[in-house]
């Protein structure tokens, strides 16, 4: 095998992997994390509803609707700061009635938005891995966010926990190439290299965060495709069912 016929191997085993966590997360992370926004504006009759999600210590706003959602995707605050910050921090949802006589208030990251709330609800995005972000809901209209409300942005918070931690395969992606490309740097381009153990190598090295990783089971399923086609679509059904039978026993950790 030459270098570019190891190179081009290297490639289609890593396309491979890719193929099989599309399957496995075909959805964009941040259309689902919008229309779960959607649904908590309608369902907590808010102005505006946002999510952002943790990132090397920071919240990033990745989705939001409503009429007052104004321009928060996108932007980035510190992952302490405000009641989205306390709300993660604490693990706990809460709402207050009066957002600026509130000390945990940070009235500048709402001026950056072009929306200030009297009143807002915030509910940490959470599971037994640990939090992962932030709901956030501003001013409920006719009133001030209940503890039924509580209850509800909870519900829809433990939703969007589920789409950002199978998001983690997609964001890892870049990571698999990476890491795949520098084994066959440090192992050498010989005739003859294993490339699936070089890319399975990698993949063992891929730092889900402290969440439990996707990536082995992808990494086996794409080495049953190299057996047997009709082996992924199987296995796939299989892990669809497995879900499906374990998705009600997920609560968030309070």
């Amino acid at each position: 095998m030459t270098e570019a016929e190891t190179v081009q191997a290297l490639l289609a085993a890593v396309a491979r992997r890719l193929d099989v966590a599309q399957r496995l997360d075909p959805t964009p992370a941040d259309e689902l994390l919008t229309a779960i926004a959607g649904t908590a504006v309608v369902a907590l009759e808010a102005q505006a509803a946002s999510i952002a999600i943790l990132d090397a210590g920071r919240l990033v706003f990745r989705a939001a609707a409503g009429p007052a959602a104004g321009d928060v995707v996108g932007l980035s605050i510190d992952a302490a700061a405000g009641i989205a910050g306390y709300a993660v921090t604490s693990g706990q949802p809460l709402a207050v009635a009066d957002a600026a006589a509130d000390p945990r208030f940070d009235r500048s990251v709402a001026e950056a938005t072009g929306y200030v709330p009297s009143s807002l609800l915030a509910a940490p995005l959470i599971d037994d891995a640990g939090a992962v972000g932030v709901l956030e809901a501003l001013d409920r209209r006719g009133g001030t966010f209940t503890l039924r409300d509580l209850d509800i942005a909870t519900a829809i918070a433990r939703e969007a926990t589920a789409v950002v931690r199978a998001g983690a395969a997609q964001r890892d992606a870049t990571t698999l190439l990476a890491s795949s490309i520098r084994a066959l740097v440090v192992d050498g381009a010989v005739p003859g290299a294993d490339v699936d153990r070089l890319v399975a190598r990698a993949v063992d090295g891929i730092d889900a965060g402290g969440e439990e990783s996707l990536w082995p089971l992808i990494d086996r399923i794409a080495r049953l495709r190299e057996v047997d086609p009709g082996a992924v679509e199987l296995a796939t059904e299989w892990l669809d069912a497995l879900l499906r039978h374990a998705a009600p026993r997920h609560t968030p950790r309070r």
